[in-house]
């Protein structure tokens, strides 16, 4: 899958996400990426300060990032629905890490 139909569904998934939502992330971009940084095992990576972090000393900060890897969602598909359902999975994932989620709570939520 090439890069420009997956960065398609990557905005496909951020449709899906209630407007509510989105509504309330500050500071943000999501961005494609086709790899992770060498050595990293990853389909996607929140780099920021997640909302419930941020203080009253909170300003002028570049954006946070949410990273969605392509090359290794492609690699543990098998065809192109899986790519669309785990891109989903990803971006939420990346989502509730910017909402203060951790990986502990998604897996309890069913979010792996």
């Amino acid at each position: 899958m090439g890069r420009e139909r997956f960065e398609e569904l990557v905005g496909d998934a951020l449709d899906e996400v209630p407007e509510e939502l989105l509504a309330l992330m500050s500071n943000v971009v999501i961005l494609v990426e086709d790899d992770p940084p060498p050595g990293e095992d990853l389909l996607g990576l929140y780099e920021g300060h997640a909302l419930t972090e941020r203080g009253w000393d909170y300003a002028g900060v570049l954006p946070d990032r949410i990273l969605i890897y392509r090359n290794p969602i492609l690699r543990i598909c098998e065809n192109d629905d899986d790519v669309v359902e785990e891109v989903a999975v990803t971006v939420v994932h990346e989502i509730a890490h910017h909402f203060g989620i951790d990986d502990a709570r998604l897996h309890e939520l069913g979010w792996d």
